[in-house]
């Protein structure tokens, strides 16, 4: 009985940390800034100047930066950017657009 309650007391603390859980602006800033993602069939560097480079075939390169508590993003040849909210947990990171699809990256470095 004791071995069940102790579970029972951790149960939730073990669930909370596989959740997802939003990020502010710094802490978008702090997950991406300097680092890479691996999306499976692809990669992305964010560098700290604000350049990000994404490879796949080939290496393609944008800018990114942090807008209020979104990741935007810019691709040549587009004029605009287009804006993220940012999601993490242990080792991963997830971009939900406005229309509600999700990318989801794992961290590389």
């Amino acid at each position: 009985m004791r071995v069940l309650a102790v579970v029972l007391a951790v149960w939730p603390i073990v669930g909370q940390a596989e959740e997802w859980r939003a990020l502010d602006g710094g802490a978008i800033k702090a997950a991406l800034e300097g680092r890479s993602l691996n999306y499976g069939d692809a990669s992305q560097n964010f560098e700290a100047g604000g350049v990000t480079v994404y490879f796949a075939n080939e290496p393609s390169s944008g800018e990114w930066r942090v807008d209020g508590d979104m990741y935007c993003s810019l691709w040549p040849p587009a004029a605009e950017w287009d804006c993220y909210l940012v999601e993490a947990k242990e080792g991963a990171v997830r971009f939900v657009g406005a229309d509600g699809s999700v990318t989801q990256g794992t961290y590389l470095q």
